[in-house]
């Protein structure tokens, strides 16, 4: 149940271009600790019986200042930071920023390493998606389908352990590449999961997809107009819900995925069944992706010859001076970086997943920002639930895919 505080309110003022209220409203906190909040934020809502008249967002309760710790930090390491902002697919998050900073460096990553950075990059696209629409449909008020999702969840945190040895919080990657190739062991783990996935997912969109319930609970819930989405910086599939097919893979690709055929969903209304659509047709664009990357895997090496940002194999550390010398320089944080101002962004989860750095030449940033797609489009979400019931509500948070790890660094 939410937290209420039955305070009558009378007579209340009316807001610029609202019409006066005359009666009593209630004040409904909707969070912070609310299993329907998915994450520790808050949202104060003016409640007229079960309408919902105005609200209020409220972060801050889990500020980590991720930012500021990474101006303290060697660049390797702010890797480990990423992870835990969107941490429904980290992978992405990793690489995002190992890209931001190999731009800055001027290292070219192989081809083989770009090519499994796409695969565990759609593999983490399809494990949020999975998340976000299993999760939608718990909200309202369908758990089977969640199950049966879950499943499929664990066999890519499977093949992310089998990759990294990690699961949730990744670390993947290394700055010039991968921290080690795809083991026998990790490509049979993809080819099982690319057998066992369709199956799986034809079976959940059988569950939803035309449910008279579901499509009655979600269909012109929580609508945003392609202007109003564009005005307050949506991106994702928030957007292309809404009908404007930006895609950061296709307007500025990287990683190799010019290479790769994949189509844009976009939606109409920009409604709640329209952001589960688009998410369902985007789980299967990404597992195409990850059809053409495994069965087109280049030959050759899976790091950069930049030996003065890669750390060396551990078995050359132990046998050759001038690899234990770049290690302990690399451990240490003691290589500088050049004086630069980069941007790259990748087409994270729920949108443009951006890094903004400058190096003023030293071993740690002088100065990093963070583009937290959730930060930017959860701003819209009174105006979304604006009308709608306190039910509705729910539902409009689960289909933005709300991740309080993103709303603040």
């Amino acid at each position: 149940m939410a937290d209420i505080d039955l305070i009558p309110q009378k007579n209340v003022p009316a807001r610029i271009g609202q019409p006066e209220l005359v009666g009593e409203l209630t004040t409904l906190n909707l969070g912070p600790t609310h299993p329907a909040t998915h994450g520790i934020f808050q949202n104060i809502l003016q409640m007229d019986g079960e309408t919902i008249v105005s609200g209020e967002q409220t972060i801050g309760y889990i500020h980590r200042a991720f930012e500021k710790i990474a101006e303290r930090r060697p660049f390797y390491q702010i890797t480990t930071l990423t992870d835990r902002m969107n941490y429904c697919s980290s992978p992405i998050n990793n690489f995002g920023w190992l890209m931001t900073v190999e731009k800055l460096l001027g290292v070219e990553v192989p081809k083989r390493a770009q090519y499994i950075r796409v695969i565990m990059m759609e593999l983490a696209r399809i494990s949020d998606h999975l998340i976000c629409n299993g999760i939608l449909g718990v909200d309202s008020g369908a758990y089977s389908g969640f199950l049966y999702l879950m499943q499929k969840r664990e066999e890519i945190y499977e093949i992310y352990e089998e990759v990294c040895g990690a699961r949730l919080t990744t670390n993947m990657g290394r700055l010039g590449g991968m921290e080690r190739d795809l083991s026998n062991e990790a490509i049979r783990k993809l080819r099982e999961f690319i057998k066992t996935f369709p199956p799986v997912l034809r079976e959940f969109e059988n569950l939803f997809n035309r449910n008279r319930i579901f499509m009655d609970r979600t269909i012109n819930v929580g609508p945003i107009t392609a202007e109003r989405a564009l005005s307050y910086g949506f991106t994702g599939p928030n957007l292309r819900a809404a009908g404007v097919d930006y895609d950061v893979r296709v307007m500025n690709p990287y990683s190799s995925y010019e290479d790769f055929e994949f189509s844009i969903p976009v939606g109409q209304s920009g409604d709640t069944y329209d952001r589960f659509m688009v998410r369902g047709e985007e789980m299967w664009q990404s597992f195409g992706i990850v059809q053409q990357a495994l069965e087109n895997l280049p030959e050759g090496p899976y790091y950069a010859d930049a030996p003065e940002y890669y750390l060396p194999p551990k078995k050359e550390v132990y046998r050759n001076m001038e690899a234990l010398i770049y290690h302990f320089k690399i451990v240490m944080g003691e290589i500088d970086a050049p004086v630069g101002e980069v941007y790259h962004a990748v087409e994270g989860g729920n949108g443009e997943l951006g890094f903004y750095l400058i190096s003023d030449g030293g071993r740690t940033p002088y100065r990093l920002h963070f583009r937290r797609p959730s930060f930017i489009y959860y701003q819209a979400y009174p105006e979304m639930c604006k009308g709608g019931t306190l039910s509705d509500a729910i539902l409009i948070m689960s289909s933005l895919n709300v991740i309080a790890g993103e709303l603040d660094a």
